[in-house]
């Protein structure tokens, strides 16, 4: 079956009396835009999105008939939790995550990582006193601008300023 756009959500959208077949996916998989999976039920799907920027979300509604549905659902992982205690210290904690290039999770007070030992380590070093719970991951903070390098390469941003000083 091929899924190119999603119908709906469960957090808005009744699916009441039809059958639901779940899509289980991994934090990870949300953001390909093609894949191919079998949701619980035994449906071969192939997702194509073809549009910039389209993710799969907790509950997306990809096929629906008469009698059955097929939602996603993302799997708990094993998560680096961190409870930020003033703002100052939400800024760079996510700061620091963001710096190292790893995904980042915003889910009401806490901050959320998926779990990786030696980022668990630096966190606690630091004095953030991660803890390793386990958790849906599914508010991925899009921190980062479009991709850029840090080897010499000239971003966009760089080429601006020096065209706009160049002017003064």
């Amino acid at each position: 079956m091929l899924i190119k756009e999603i119908l709906g959500n469960t957090a808005q959208q009744s699916l009441d009396k039809l059958t639901i077949d779940l899509l289980e996916i991994e934090w990870y998989e949300a953001t390909k835009r093609i894949q191919r999976k079998t949701s619980n039920g035994g449906t071969d799907l192939s997702i194509k999105f073809l549009k910039e920027g389209q993710r799969l979300h907790e509950g997306d509604i990809l096929y629906q008939d008469n009698e059955k549905a097929i939602v996603v659902h993302i799997k708990p992982c094993d998560a680096i939790v961190i409870k930020p205690k003033t703002m100052l210290q939400m800024g760079t904690v996510c700061y620091e995550i963001g710096n190292k290039h790893m995904p980042l999770f915003i889910q009401e007070e806490l901050v959320l990582m998926p779990f990786e030992m030696p980022m668990f380590r630096w966190l606690e070093a630091s004095g953030y006193e991660p803890l390793k719970e386990e958790h849906q991951l599914l508010n991925l903070l899009k921190s980062n601008v479009e991709p850029h390098g840090h080897s010499g390469s000239t971003s966009l941003f760089s080429k601006i300023i020096n065209i706009a000083s160049k002017n003064e």
